[in-house]
């Protein structure tokens, strides 16, 4: 029974040597999505179409609130020479205004809105062949785990020659863009200085008016 134990202890034992040796063998390496995407034309494209939309909407609703506060600015004055059904109406109009400017505000820019379906639509299929160039090039090169910097995974060093953003691009058929090392200098070298902010521009929509 001793031998037997000890017969399994030992091809425990070299299984356990065998995993490390298989995983210090795994090929690893690392690249910035965010950098990708800024240097294919495609998206800057697209990033610019979705800031227009976003901009132009984003007036819009502002132009409602500016109505609104003018609207509730204009009752304070007047109140006083109103009668009380006079006072119900222009409440019930302010308050229309308001659930109008908010439906806008939320048809525009809320979860699933058109701004996000914009987005979905533009920006998706450019990921999607990123993805696609990441897979081909994993798999091509063997592999085992590819990071991306970009991503709320926290890499608190990475060497940049492990860095095959520059690698993707090119089997794209984009041109190698320009990064920046850790003093904000530009240069050939991969830095570690994401060339785009995380959110895309994702915009920042009015509120309502506070009321005096």
């Amino acid at each position: 029974m001793k031998t037997v134990n000890a017969i399994k202890g030992l091809v425990l034992l070299a299984l356990f040597f065998i995993g490390i040796n298989q995983s210090r063998a795994q090929k690893y390496c690392y690249v910035n999505s965010d950098y990708i995407l800024a240097n294919i034309p495609e998206y800057k494209t697209a990033q610019s179409n979705l800031d227009q939309l976003s901009a132009q909407w984003q007036k819009e609703i502002e132009t409602k609130y500016t109505e609104i506060d003018k609207l509730y600015k204009s009752y304070q004055a007047e109140q006083i020479l109103l009668t009380e059904d006079l006072k119900k109406k222009r409440i019930g109009e302010i308050e229309v205004k308001e659930k109008e400017a908010k439906e806008l505000q939320k048809t525009k820019f809320g979860y699933e809105g058109e701004l996000f379906k914009k987005r979905q639509e533009m920006v998706k299929p450019i990921q999607d062949k990123i993805y696609a160039a990441i897979k081909k090039f994993a798999e091509d090169g063997s592999y085992g785990v590819i990071f991306d910097k970009s991503s709320d995974l926290i890499m608190l060093y990475t060497n940049p020659k492990y860095d095959k953003s520059d690698e993707i691009l090119l089997a794209m058929g984009f041109k190698a863009g320009i990064k920046e090392d850790k003093n904000g200098a530009k240069g050939g070298q991969p830095g570690s200085k994401d060339q785009m902010n995380k959110q895309q521009n994702a915009p920042m929509t009015p509120g309502s008016p506070k009321k005096q």
